[in-house]
């Protein structure tokens, strides 16, 4: 399609929808983290609904990891003002699984210092964001201008001959940004975001066939038609089929829940389990023994004699006889003899 052609086609849309709906004001006091979860919330459905469900989400739940951590059956409950809550809860679980898996945290701040280039890298690959999500955070959260385009919005410039087929299964509307000055960005982004959620919400109705071929008269062959009783039945058939396929992931992610509860108490126990008993110190590093140093002979015990020992003679105790008064001691010969000297 020729440049010209296409902005005249965008500068016709554009025109209808100022005439038709109202401006939206943008949100301001929001953080990187919580314009890529409204964002969620806001692709398939109108401003006032996403606000009134992403109001009651964060009152509901204590932090955004208890909603991490519920289950889809549940946010379907709280987010059932939407057109598809299912979808929007299963697109806000997986953005929320993927940036805890990525971070290990909720704070999304530090991607605003780098380029804008890196920073819809790192939202691209978060499972679960879409084109509408990484455009709608990179206008509002970023500064850059990027209109956020969901799948009506797709449709509807499909239908009016803005978009061509092969672009339609891209996901793109190459020139849009080119037309809509960076200063006009969020209203003229607001605006036709209204007119694809009025294509989905309500494909075949009088208001969008209105709208549709105000912008561009011989568009009624391309306006989205009646499927036949036979496709009518094949459609109710896969929408059972995902239905079940739903139900299945409600009772796989309830049960992914109870084992994370499960693993978390462990974990709690062991660490308070360690905190009591003191870890063993560990092991001494292995001693080489040295080779025993051969022992000197020894020596015989020298033997040294003994002195001899002293005899004592024993005094021989002898009892003096009493001598009587009167009488003379006789002298022994015996020792008159001694007394003399031998020759």
């Amino acid at each position: 399609m020729a440049s010209n052609n296409r902005a005249t086609l965008i500068n016709k849309v554009l025109k209808t929808v100022r005439k038709t709906f109202e401006p939206v004001e943008a949100p301001k006091d929001r953080n990187l983290l919580e314009h890529l979860l409204f964002s969620c919330c806001l692709e398939a459905s109108q401003h006032e609904s996403a606000e009134t469900v992403f109001e009651a989400l964060s009152q509901e739940f204590y932090d955004w990891n208890e909603v991490r951590v519920t289950s889809i059956r549940e946010l379907v409950v709280i987010m059932k003002p939407l057109n598809d809550p299912v979808e929007s809860a299963k697109r806000l679980k997986r953005v929320l699984q993927s940036v805890f898996e990525t971070h290990y945290s909720f704070d999304l701040e530090s991607l605003k210092k780098q380029n804008i280039g890196q920073t819809t890298k790192q939202l691209e690959e978060y499972n679960g964001s879409t084109g509408f999500i990484v455009a709608y955070v990179t206008q509002h959260a970023l500064g850059g201008h990027s209109i956020p385009v969901n799948e009506g919005l797709l449709r509807a410039m499909h239908v009016v001959g803005v978009v061509s087929d092969s672009e339609l299964k891209k996901g793109r509307v190459p020139g849009l940004e080119r037309a809509v000055p960076k200063s006009k960005g969020i209203e003229v982004g607001a605006l036709l975001h209204q007119l694809g959620v009025e294509l989905l919400r309500s494909p075949y109705g009088p208001a969008i066939r209105k709208l549709l071929l105000e912008i561009d008269p011989n568009c009624k062959g391309r306006l989205p038609k009646r499927a036949s009783k036979k496709a009518e039945q094949e459609a109710r058939e896969a929408a059972a089929l995902k239905k079940a396929k739903d139900a299945a992931e409600a009772r796989a992610e309830a049960h992914r829940k109870a084992e994370e509860i499960k693993k978390e108490a462990a974990a709690a126990a062991m660490a308070k389990k360690k905190k009591k008993v003191p870890a063993p110190a560990p092991a001494p590093a292995p001693v080489k023994k040295k080779p025993a140093a051969k022992k000197p002979a020894a020596k015989k015990p020298t033997t040294k004699k003994s002195a001899p020992k002293k005899v004592v003679k024993k005094k021989k105790v002898t009892t003096k006889k009493p001598v009587k008064k009167g009488v003379k001691k006789k002298k022994s010969v015996t020792k008159k003899l001694t007394k003399k000297k031998p020759r």
